[in-house]
């Protein structure tokens, strides 16, 4: 069974950096099949894209992140990252971490559980 596994949220202040880590395991056909998308859910909002890669290396992201936040993927070690720098309050949620992919003609979408980022002095 496909999992994702999310690590390397914490508190950290204002201005601070953060490398979120989603660890895939049990893909069949291999992660690097799959886009990986990180979101955010912060409390009493929707849960929102930050970034994806795509299994061919394009990237996409949200406009209030441009310049801050960067994704990328080690396929050999099936993991996805998410580097975060200069964070602000506002950057405070959970972050997921999303795989998804059409393959066989079946789609495959997968979630971690989540892992907590706060922002705070």
């Amino acid at each position: 069974q496909p999992q994702l596994v999310e690590s390397g949220g914490g508190l950290v202040q204002p201005g601070g950096s953060l490398r979120l880590s989603c660890a895939a395991s049990g893909f069949t056909f291999g992660l690097n099949h799959y886009a990986i998308g990180w979101f955010r859910q912060a409390p009493g909002k929707e849960r929102e894209l930050v970034e994806i890669i795509t299994s061919g290396g394009s990237i996409n992201y949200a406009d209030s992140v441009k310049g801050q936040i960067t994704i990328y993927r080690d396929n050999a070690k099936n993991t996805v990252y998410l580097q975060m720098n200069s964070l602000k309050h506002e950057d405070t949620a959970a972050y997921y971490c999303n795989a998804n992919a059409v393959l066989f003609g079946l789609n495959r979408d997968y979630w971690g559980q989540g892992t907590q980022v706060t922002v705070s002095s």
